[in-house]
């Protein structure tokens, strides 16, 4: 059963000012240490940092859940690429809370936007 969906969209230029302003203490504040080391392992770090950042908000929407940080949000990937949601810690426990099971996540991003959908789900027969 579909509990929620959160879309999100962030213009990349604005997360590169935020990066340019502030700088490490920024991206520290708003991304995991592993997302930070894949952006910038990546061709256009910034689009990448503002599709992870789409997705916290898309997550937050989709979830309904309140009192927790971004950076209890891990955008990562899997072996064949695609993105996916880490539920672990704080997350993890808020969204068993919720009776949200799954998380799907789907990104995307141009040279201006990067936008992220997702869709929470739970209630009996969901597996992860």
């Amino acid at each position: 059963m579909i509990k929620g969906v959160g879309v999100d969209i962030v213009m990349t230029r604005r997360l590169k000012s935020a990066v340019d302003r502030w700088g490490r203490r920024f991206l520290e504040r708003v991304f995991t240490g592993a997302e930070i080391a894949a952006c910038y392992e990546r061709a256009r770090p910034y689009a990448s940092l503002a599709v992870r950042f789409a997705a916290k908000e898309a997550c937050i929407k989709a979830s309904g859940i309140s009192g927790i940080s971004f950076r209890d949000i891990e955008v990562a990937n899997r072996q064949d690429g695609s993105p996916l949601i880490k539920k672990e810690g704080r997350l993890a426990r808020a969204l068993a809370e919720s009776g949200i099971e799954i998380l799907h996540l789907s990104l995307s991003h141009e040279e201006e936007y990067a936008v992220a959908m997702v869709v929470a789900e739970g209630g009996v027969g969901a597996s992860s």
